[in-house]
């Protein structure tokens, strides 16, 4: 059963620190060297000190970016910065934002709304806590390194569930005055963060019995959410039975599948490695794709452009298609897969999306080695991924529509795995806005 527990969260004192928008973050995984310097310089007391400090020439096994952060975290309970709420809580959480790189009109303003909590752990395929992505060793390797010198979550692992008549998360707006957030501010992408504290037991009772039934899909924490499992594990050794411990919950947001607010972005492959010729490409894909050309000269590339991406985002549910740009190519490409093609006969739920069918039959063609695909880059954003092409900064881009709500659902209840980067789900809940700290 999903077991939804109150918690004494632990927040930042605006009245030490000031405005929160300084001192919180996107979450680790998002950050980039020059972002993550960005937040170091931004304020002394930012959260990214915490979840991804700096690296030093001189760092070792006694002192390091994981017990930096475990002094620092002592230091600021201890000082005031943050302090932990003297009563259990659950934290209604809204997020009001404009959907990035929309090319069909004006970018439409949604509003995500979920709920911060603790969710008692357990294990993956045994009762209702669903993955739908690939994880990675070393990312896993971190994450562990840090719980264990911090004993804390300071971002939460993003999960969905499913509400159609949105009963619980009408609950939780009812129970709270929409009209004065604990919290309130704008990110630097101009999305406003509304966070409220609901204290009220009755609300956790009828939330509780509401969750008890959910089967939940990790939307974004996957590395952490099989980590925060392994940390537990090292914890039990040599404990049975007893009372719950808090290494036996881990942090979490809990968003409906069926919320208007929740948009998916696609994760565009960016290939930095040499690639056949464009004449090699187009003979490799002939077989799998029809291929259409939108082709540009000096002055005509913004218009080639915007015909292209309108004509793959045409294509978002009917067939899977791709978009190409190859470094010295004057021309976008549209990949469309030939109907009836072997790729989609008698496949998986999971082998029939965009990305696997990407992954399986387009990459496997470009990339002649695993570390050509290890230097492969991302970009959720249609025009960062093209200009690094144009510019000559990368050799290709191989651009996908998202996956809808409805696969990540499919792929996850089949107890199947989609490939690394599959999903991009947006708005991204922050780093340091409510942290779960285990120690007392």
């Amino acid at each position: 059963m999903a077991n939804i527990v109150p918690f004494r969260g632990v927040l930042y004192e605006p009245a030490v620190v000031g405005d929160i928008q300084n001192v919180v973050a996107p979450p680790y995984d998002v950050i980039d060297q020059e972002s993550q310097r960005a937040l170091h310089a931004r304020h002394p007391n930012n959260v990214v000190r915490l979840e991804l400090g700096l690296e030093h020439p001189e760092d070792g096994g006694s002192e390091n970016r994981y017990t930096r952060a475990a002094r620092l975290l002592r230091d600021w309970l201890g000082s005031g910065v943050l302090r932990r709420d003297p009563h259990p809580a659950l934290y209604y959480y809204t997020i009001e934002y404009r959907v990035p790189a929309h090319r069909s009109g004006a970018s439409p303003v949604r509003t995500l709304k979920g709920f911060l909590s603790l969710l008692e752990l357990e294990e993956l395929g045994d009762g209702r806590i669903f993955p739908h992505e690939n994880t990675r060793t070393s990312a896993k390797e971190d994450r562990l390194k840090l719980l264990e010198a911090c004993e804390a979550n300071f971002s939460p692992i993003f999960s969905l569930f499913s509400d159609p008549d949105g009963r619980v998360l009408d609950l939780l707006g009812k129970s709270v005055n929409v009209d004065r957030a604990r919290i309130q501010f704008h990110d630097d992408a101009g999305s406003c963060h509304r966070l409220w504290a609901v204290t009220d037991r009755n609300v956790f009772t009828d939330l509780a019995e509401a969750m008890k039934p959910q089967p939940l899909f990790i939307a974004d924490g996957h590395h952490r959410y099989e980590t925060a499992l392994t940390y537990r594990a090292q914890r039990r050794q040599g404990r049975s039975g007893g009372e719950k411990q808090p290494y036996d919950h881990v942090l979490m947001l809990f968003s409906s599948l069926e919320d208007a607010g929740l948009t998916i972005l696609p994760t565009h492959r960016i290939l930095t490695t040499p690639l056949p010729s464009p004449t090699q490409i187009s003979s490799a894909f002939h077989e799998c794709f029809l291929m259409e050309e939108f082709g540009f000269n000096a002055g005509g590339e913004a218009s080639a452009r915007d015909r292209f991406l309108r004509s793959l985002q045409a294509e978002r549910g009917s067939r899977p298609a791709f978009g190409l740009a190859l470094r010295g190519h004057r021309a976008y490409v549209l990949l469309r897969l030939r109907p009836g093609h072997p790729a989609l006969a008698k496949a998986t739920v999971r082998d029939r999306l965009d990305v696997a069918i990407l992954q399986n039959h387009v990459l496997t063609r470009l990339l002649r080695t695993k570390s050509d695909e290890e230097a492969m880059l991302y970009s959720k954003d249609d025009d960062e991924a093209l200009d690094l092409v144009l510019r000559g900064s990368a050799q290709a881009a191989l651009l996908l529509n998202p996956p809808r709500v409805a696969d990540v659902q499919a792929v996850a209840a089949a107890e199947l795995r989609m490939p690394h980067k599959s999903t991009y789900f947006y708005p991204k809940p922050l780093t340091g806005l409510v942290m779960h700290v285990m120690k007392e």
